[in-house]
């Protein structure tokens, strides 16, 4: 396969590209800064708001953010361009892992508008993963019951 796919990318698909662009931009910073310092110093982020949840500090949280959300998000949009099928089955993984991650954290955090964000975020990812474009494009066979 050469540089070009040999299905064209429709909105669809270029929208989710952009939504795992997205994702995964901007978990990577926060992500590298609660790891490098998991008493949330670097964030102005008070380790006192981890007191309800099953974590000391911020390091394992900050470790999801980064490989989960972030890394993840950028390895699946380099196959959604490369049109890897894989990348249909990791584009789902990242919705449901962001929808998840936002509701844990709803339960340990007050409410804001940035989890809503991203709660919409991932539930547009596994959305838009099941756009019948996007699996033509990543040549993914789904039962149409399904």
């Amino acid at each position: 396969m050469g540089s070009t796919p040999s299905t064209p990318r429709t909105a669809g698909v270029w929208a989710l590209m952009a939504l795992l662009l997205f994702q995964g931009i901007s978990a990577v910073g926060p992500g590298l800064a609660l790891v490098a310092s998991p008493s949330g110093d670097i964030l102005h982020m008070p380790v006192s708001k981890m007191r309800h949840s099953p974590f000391p500090d911020y390091l394992i949280p900050g470790l999801i953010l980064l490989v989960v959300l972030g890394i993840l998000p950028l390895v699946v949009l380099f196959g959604m361009w490369r049109q890897r099928s894989w990348a249909w089955y990791g584009s789902f993984t990242v919705g449901c892992g962001l929808i998840i991650w936002i509701a844990v954290e709803m339960v340990f955090v007050p409410f804001s508008v940035l989890q809503a964000v991203y709660g919409v975020t991932g539930v547009l990812i596994a959305l838009a993963t099941w756009l019948p474009s996007v699996r033509r494009y990543c040549r993914v066979r789904v039962p149409a019951d399904a």
